[in-house]
């Protein structure tokens, strides 16, 4: 992590993104520390097996994991959910926020899926430290109001004026561009939800963001909550968090799909999932070498491809293919890119003080580096 932030090319910035994520793999047994039966993204059901909560710093370009911590299920604790040494994951994750900052990792705001945006604990606990972020909620999750009020996210989108794109009424037209040259335009509202306390005036805003605001399609509608104050909205003169508008908004949760390509790439190029061990430290110790071979890949990948600005978002795979794990940043199909040409560290050669031939460990680095981000859209404009 500090070569990569002392490198201008991979260095974070204030308008990157903190990515916080869960992710689950399947293992055998009861003897391996953090393993039990349990909600696992990657296959989409409850099964026995061990869960990590991460952090990711983001931005249009470049992405790199900075921590992770396993998850201990209650039940593998002597007290239960009583156990002093019990945490939730959005506790964990929290903690993560709070590292990222200890360790001087600057960022634009947080940005997490419902699963952390519906937990008010999560949110009242960045609230208190003063960090900014960009959290999905669920659309239906449901407040107490009167019959005839919305009582859900959807059914404030649904209250806002739309005709047709020449006609946009309460909407605002979106572009995002991906890091395959391709746009889209999307489109971003403020809602009202006043029973939750989320609305364009408030501390809480509450922004949606459809490919179609008529029907709000299910696999392309954000229902987003921020403390980022709309522009033009009188704040505390002690207010220390920047306005965003509408797009500013999209681009940052738009960056929340890093951490699915960073899961395909950790999972089935590194052997994230695939150790052996079962005690906590050397667990731990197997994902941060995991994490460093991850971002040794990412200086392999500047060291050919000079840093460049972009503005382009990651690539997101088309709805219908979403596998059940999608919703949480997760793949659960392996589709692996053959390697390149060339090995890296190829003039290494094998031998007895060899723990593997570098051979195959080079072309593993190899096919990570390959599907780093393409060239930025801005080349293509």
């Amino acid at each position: 992590m500090q070569l990569l932030a002392g490198d201008p090319a991979t260095a974070p910035h204030a308008q990157g993104a903190l990515v916080i994520d869960d992710s689950g793999d399947r293992k055998a047994g009861r003897h391996t520390a953090h393993v039990a039966r349990q909600w696992l993204g990657s296959l989409g059901k409850t099964d026995n097996g061990i869960v990590a909560v991460t952090s990711l710093w983001a931005d249009e370009r470049v992405y790199w994991p900075i921590d992770v911590v396993p998850y201990t299920p209650a039940s593998r604790l002597a007290k239960g959910t009583r156990d002093p040494e019990f945490r939730t994951k959005p506790q964990l994750a929290a903690a993560l926020v709070q590292a990222a900052r200890d360790a001087g990792i600057c960022f634009r705001a947080v940005v997490a899926d419902c699963f952390y945006g519906d937990n008010e604990g999560f949110t009242q606990a960045l609230g208190r430290a003063g960090v900014a972020y960009v959290l999905a909620v669920k659309p239906r999750k449901g407040v107490w109001a009167l019959a005839e009020a919305a009582h859900t996210p959807v059914e404030a989108a649904r209250q806002l004026a739309w005709t047709s794109a020449e006609e946009p009424g309460d909407w605002t037209a979106v572009t995002r561009r991906f890091r395959d040259g391709h746009t889209q335009t999307w489109w971003a509202a403020e809602a009202s939800l006043p029973a939750a306390g989320w609305g364009p005036d408030r501390r809480l805003r509450l922004v949606v963001a459809t490919t179609d605001p008529a029907t709000l399609p299910k696999l392309t509608t954000w229902y987003l909550v921020t403390n980022l104050a709309r522009p033009g909205r009188q704040q505390h003169a002690a207010a220390a968090l920047a306005p965003a508008d509408l797009a500013e908004v999209v681009r940052l949760y738009g960056l929340r799909n890093w951490v699915e390509q960073g899961y395909k790439q950790v999972k089935h190029e590194l052997g994230w999932a695939d150790f052996q061990v079962r005690g906590d430290r050397a667990i731990r110790r197997h994902w941060t070498l995991v994490a460093c071979a991850f971002s040794f890949c990412w200086r392999a990948w500047f060291a050919e491809h000079p840093a460049q600005p972009a503005v382009a978002e990651p690539a997101v795979a088309e709805p219908a293919a979403a596998p059940a794990g999608a919703a949480r940043g997760e793949r659960a199909g392996r589709q692996r890119r053959a390697a390149r040409d060339g090995v890296v560290a190829g003039g290494a050669a094998a031998g007895a003080r060899l723990a593997d031939p570098v051979g195959r460990a080079g072309a593993l680095v190899a096919g990570v580096v390959e599907c780093a981000p393409a060239s930025p859209a801005w080349a293509a404009a």
